[in-house]
């Protein structure tokens, strides 16, 4: 199996197979690669919709000439810390924004995500996120402004008067109650829908059944993120018995 970086001539390989409607898979043998190499490429570079092999091939060799030239940081730019290593770092962080992206963020406020994940404090300004991702101010405001109606991010006002922009435990327990509760609109509108088609039509009792599921879903979602926020709160290197989920009492 080849290695190393995908070459000009994979890259329209990979353009030719998404035009012909081929799953990562397929495509991923025709070149004798992993799938998850083609997936990674395509996610990073626009979405099958929007993958082209030239400007794949042109983004991918930006990126590895940044990062052989030394870095420029700036008064606000976050150092490496902890003796980390920057490459494998770069790596990781395009793969967690492949992650984010496979699960429906667009592309900037994925990067927008992963940096502030992969940041020790946690939050940093719009100026700083510009700098590190090396967009313009206007693109970190956009993806901002969704994260925020998204509840995955917080806005913060630090000592200077700066908004910092905030990743943080009950954030992520927010972003899933909040993900369960988009449901409740379906679920009352297709219960609506039964009195409209008749109690007991075909279509009354589809829509019946699809608002019991997402209503199960909902409340099976809650009650589990409810049991497991003390995990979000545990101490670093607590096991996985320390924070398992309590069992009712049965005394």
């Amino acid at each position: 199996m080849p290695g190393g970086r995908l070459t000009h001539q994979e890259r329209r390989q990979i353009a030719l197979g998404l035009a012909d409607g081929l799953p990562y898979a397929a495509i991923a043998r025709s070149l004798d690669r992993p799938t998850s190499t083609v997936t990674r490429e395509v996610m990073r570079n626009g979405g099958p919709t929007a993958y082209r092999a030239d400007l794949a091939h042109h983004a991918t060799e930006r990126r590895a000439h940044r990062r052989k030239a030394p870095a420029s940081r700036g008064p606000e730019s976050a150092p490496q810390s902890h003796g980390r290593d920057a490459d494998a770092m770069a790596e990781y962080e395009e793969t967690f924004t492949t992650v984010l992206m496979a699960s429906g963020l667009n592309k900037m406020s994925a990067r927008v995500l992963t940096c502030l994940f992969t940041t020790d404090a946690g939050s940093l300004t719009a100026s700083q996120l510009a700098q590190r991702l090396q967009v313009s101010p206007s693109s970190i405001s956009k993806a901002i402004a969704f994260l925020e109606s998204q509840s995955l991010v917080r806005r913060e006002r630090d000592e200077r008067r700066r908004d910092r922009y905030v990743v943080d435990d009950e954030l992520f327990y927010q972003a899933t109650i909040a993900s369960a509760r988009a449901n409740d609109r379906l679920v009352e509108t297709a219960r609506r829908g039964v009195a409209v088609l008749g109690p007991h039509t075909p279509a009354a009792t589809r829509l019946e059944n699809i608002a019991r599921f997402l209503d199960f879903i909902s409340e099976s979602i809650i009650r589990a993120a409810e049991q497991a926020r003390e995990v979000l709160h545990a101490e670093p290197g607590a096991t996985a018995h320390d924070t398992a989920t309590p069992t009712p009492d049965h005394r």
